[in-house]
């Protein structure tokens, strides 16, 4: 329920518990039924925000911001 109400709300929802509990599996049931897509992403302890949601770069030569996708 309380996932259902965070999309609702238009909010965030982090889910957390131990491997093998069916957080991936509720998250794809609930996408799917609302029709949205689903993507997962697994997270290294390297990984920064801008590679997930991408990075303005400043291109010197066109004196322009270009943005990158993460």
């Amino acid at each position: 329920r309380l996932t259902l109400l965070a999309m609702l709300c238009e909010g965030h929802l982090l889910i957390e518990d131990v491997p093998g509990v069916g957080k991936t599996m509720l998250a794809r049931a609930l996408a799917l039924s609302v029709g949205c897509t689903f993507r997962r992403i697994q997270f290294t302890p390297d990984m920064l925000p801008t590679d997930v949601t991408g990075v303005n770069i400043f291109n010197q030569k066109t004196q322009e911001f270009e943005f990158r996708p993460g």
